[in-house]
């Protein structure tokens, strides 16, 4: 009687013990996986390509008058296309404040999204983007194809998309600006030998 009592407790701590190897197991699998995410920016081939000119658009600014989408001539845009209800969107917004006061010597940051404009002035309010330009209009979104988000364009100087795609992480926002500069359009298109 007391092997089988001491058997079965024997069972029930290797149980618990495995449980816990489980669990320290797949939080140790979650860390790999952030490590190990996608080192540049997700390539769309939907909506304008690479190196295609920018039809100049008139928009809407939540945050004071209109603007114009690639109509500013010396000056390069990055557009930004959000939700309120994307938690990753808002975890890029501390990266998109330091490269738009990094970059403000040639670089346009514009956040985009379409939806109902109060959900996006409390969002404008609870982060603070009054500084800037927001951008509502499901008809921008809709000339680029966005179709997942977070997704950002890089729009150069003279109104043509330099780089673009899906952005998970400040790593892949920034690697938008390393396609522009070295001329290959992504991570994977390095890795595969292409060049535009």
């Amino acid at each position: 009687m007391t092997l089988l009592v001491f058997s079965n407790l024997l069972l029930w701590i290797i149980v618990i013990v495995q449980i816990g190897v489980i669990f320290a197991l797949a939080r140790q699998v979650g860390i790999l996986f952030e490590r190990v995410s996608p080192v540049g920016a997700m390539i769309s081939d939907s909506g304008p390509g690479l190196g295609d000119k920018v039809a100049p658009m008139a928009l809407p600014n939540l945050n004071g008058e209109g603007l114009t989408l690639a109509g500013k001539e010396g000056r390069a845009q990055l557009v930004f296309f959000l939700s309120t209800s994307c938690p990753i969107c808002k975890a890029l917004l501390p990266a998109l404040k330091s490269i738009q006061s990094d970059e403000a010597a040639w670089l346009d940051v514009i956040l985009a999204s379409d939806g109902r404009e109060a959900l996006h002035r409390r969002l404008i309010e609870a982060e603070g983007l009054q500084g800037f330009p927001y951008v509502l209009s499901s008809e921008l979104g809709m000339s680029f194809r966005v179709s997942k988000l977070p997704f950002a364009i890089l729009i150069d100087k003279d109104g043509k998309v330099d780089a673009k795609g899906l952005v998970n992480s400040r790593e892949q926002l920034e690697s938008l600006f390393t396609a522009s500069e070295t001329g290959i359009p992504s991570y994977q298109a390095a890795v595969a030998g292409m060049t535009s």
